[in-house]
Parts: structure tokens; C-alpha cells; sequence
């Protein structure tokens, strides 16, 4: 470690506190040189400049080549509502998961302020995590997540900002307060070296580093990547391989001012007349590319939803902070791989509860 020359007094008696053992071997120099002097033989053994150790790397070259889907628009020739209900409703990201989660103690520490489990009948909806940060206070740390690995079939960039973007709608959930405590983690995966693929990592990347984040006012300290999500191999004479598309799933963390406040999508029957109110960050244009409805009907379709507007979404969150601080919310849920039918049905789930619901407006 590097101690600045005033404050080695303090830094030997936190050492000779601790009881720590250390020996001053150097002092960092303004001239771009390493040397390592010998006393004992009174020479100087190491003598170069940096430049020969670290500034001759080699560069590494990469070509990529953009390549676009030429996909139609969703036909919905065919589609009945009660059959289309049946089959988004089995689709295994929108499915129940209880099977998942049972498997292991969510309550451990008894620090767990907001498991899955929604409710009395224990519905999993959950919007976010949140754990207080002891037991003698409100204060907590919360995380959420959201991914829209189907969308990178179509538009790469897209993809990325719908996975920040959910995870902000799913955190908002609870009492943050300014959008700049929340901290970003990215797990990128892309099949580095197929076609079309680096590019499309390099335009995601910039979508969410360059453009999204700091628009928000967001950071990502963290994170992982899984390069080679492409495997070959060769069956009975046959050359085969599977390729796995970009995909990027975002982890937000934040601390939570009051645990207590956090809003869960349990509709309530007994708090009175309530109204249901669809704010639409979408702004009507329902995009159905790479929908749950797309893929149960084995579509893809042309155009995905997207994040159109930075400071719309961060208004939606700041607006959301303030009537969850102020108890203003009875129920709260994001829109996600269902759409707004599968976000009412949840909701409708953790309330045993009806729901009359107009949107032809």
C-alpha cells in the first residue's frame, strides 16, 4: 500500500496496535522509472523505465461486422385470448416459481425485511430483496434485477437498457430516495467471435456505459462477463454447435432509508375504495417484438419495447420515491415479460382478489 509521508506516524501506531509487522520499502517518485537499490552489494540491480514494463503491450484487433434481423411483425392470426393466457402463463419466466424458491431458508440472520413470498397466501411477486441493516433499526440495503435476453435477437441496445430499466422499476419498490444511491452490477455473456455478435456487444455496452447510465446518473462498479457462450463439437461425422445470443442481467443494489415502506404488488381489500393506475413508459406504443406472447406462439416479431427516454424514467422513479415514502401507495408492481395482463394477474394472485380493468383508453 502507498502512505503518504504525513501520515506514517499515524499508520505505525495503528500498525503497532494491531500488532502488525511492516517495512517501508520505497518511495513513489515522479520519474517514470523503476529502481531497486541493493545495500548490501551497493549497486542497483533493477534500472528500466516503466515503459519497457507495461507500456509495449500488445493491442489486441478485432473485426466485427453488423449484422441486422430482418424479422416480420407479429401475426396474431389465430390467437385466442383464453389460449393465449394458458400458454404466456406456462412460459417459465413468467410461470410461478415457487418450486425455486422453497428449496431454502429465506429467512436466515432474521435480518429479511422482503422475501419473494407476497402475502398471506404467500404469493411469489416480489418486486425487489430488502434486508434491514441490523435489529436495531429501519435502515436496509435492497437489490433487484432485470434482463430482456430475447430482445438482443432484434436490437442489441434495446436489450441492454430494458435490463437497467427493469431493475429500476422493480427497486423502486421500495424507500431509496435519490436515484445516485443505487449502484449497478452487469453479467455480460456473448458468444465472442460470432458473427454479428461483437458488434452487437460493443453497441449494448455503449447503449447502457455511454448513453443510459450517466443520463441517470447511474454507475456500474461491478460486474462479470462470460465471453465464449458457444460450443462445438462433432457427433457421428456431423459438425454441430450451439451459440448463445448476447445477454446482459443487471443486479441493483441501494440502501433503503425505511425498510417498513416497501410496497408489495398484494392488491388490498381491506384499505378502502382504491383506483388502478398504468403508467406507461412505453408511451403507447406497445411494442410485441421478442414478447412472452411472441415466443409462446413461436414468433419473434420486428420492433421490441425500449427505454425511449432517460429522464422520463428516472422522473418515474423519483416520482414513485416520493409516494412510497409518503405511504401513498397501496400496491405497487412493474410491467414485465407478460405484459400488463400477466402484471394485474399477479397482483390479482397475491390479493385473492378480482380485478375490473379498462385500457381500451
Amino acid at each position: 500500500m502507498a502512505v503518504a509521508p504525513e501520515n506514517m506516524e499515524a499508520f505505525d501506531a495503528i500498525c503497532k496496535r494491531e500488532r502488525a509487522p511492516y517495512a517501508v520499502v520505497g518511495v513513489a517518485t515522479e520519474e517514470r522509472e523503476l529502481k531497486l537499490e541493493d545495500s548490501h552489494f551497493d549497486n542497483t540491480p533493477i534500472d528500466m523505465p516503466m515503459d519497457i514494463l507495461l507500456g509495449k503491450t500488445p493491442k489486441m484487433h478485432r473485426d466485427a461486422k453488423t449484422l441486422k434481423v430482418d424479422s416480420p411483425a407479429i401475426s396474431r392470426e389465430g390467437i385466442e385470448m383464453n389460449d393465449a393466457v394458458d400458454r404466456v402463463l406456462r412460459l417459465p419466466t413468467v410461470a410461478e416459481k415457487t418450486f425455486l424458491i422453497t428449496i431454502g431458508d429465506r429467512t436466515v440472520t432474521g435480518l429479511v425485511a422482503r422475501d419473494q413470498m407476497v402475502g398471506p397466501w404467500q404469493v411469489p411477486v416480489a418486486n425487489c430483496a430488502v434486508t434491514a441493516a441490523s435489529y436495531d433499526t429501519y435502515h436496509g440495503e435492497a437489490m433487484s434485477m432485470g434482463e430482456r435476453t430475447p430482445v438482443a435477437l432484434l436490437d442489441f441496445g434495446a436489450s441492454a437498457r430494458l435490463a437497467v430499466g427493469e431493475s429500476l422499476t422493480n427497486i423502486a419498490a421500495t424507500d431509496i430516495g435519490d436515484i445516485k444511491r443505487i449502484k449497478l452490477s452487469a453479467n455480460w455473456m456473448s458468444p465472442a467471435g460470432h458473427p454479428g455478435e461483437d458488434a452487437g456487444l460493443y453497441e449494448a455496452v455503449k447503449a447502457v456505459g455511454e448513453e443510459l447510465c450517466p443520463a441517470l446518473g447511474l454507475t456500474i462498479p461491478v460486474g462479470k462477463d462470460s465471453m465464449s457462450m458457444k460450443t462445438k463439437w462433432n457427433e457421428n461425422g456431423e459438425d454441430k454447435e450451439v451459440t448463445s445470443p448476447l445477454s446482459l442481467v443487471i443486479t441493483a443494489f441501494g440502501r433503503v432509508e425505511d425498510v417498513r415502506k416497501t410496497v408489495t404488488p398484494q392488491l388490498r381489500t381491506d384499505k378502502g375504495e382504491s383506483s388502478l393506475v398504468l403508467v406507461d413508459l412505453g408511451n403507447g406504443k406497445n411494442r410485441l417484438g421478442a414478447t412472452a406472447l411472441a415466443q409462446v406462439y413461436k414468433q419473434l416479431g420486428d420492433k421490441p419495447a425500449d427505454v425511449d427516454n432517460a429522464e422520463q424514467l428516472k422522473g418515474f422513479f423519483d416520482a414513485m420515491q416520493t409516494l412510497v415514502r409518503d405511504g401513498k401507495l397501496v400496491a405497487y408492481h412493474d410491467k414485465g415479460d407478460g405484459g400488463l395482463f400477466v402484471t394485474l394477474a399477479e397482483m390479482t394472485f397475491a390479493g385473492h382478489c378480482g380485478v375490473k380493468a379498462d385500457i381500451a383508453g
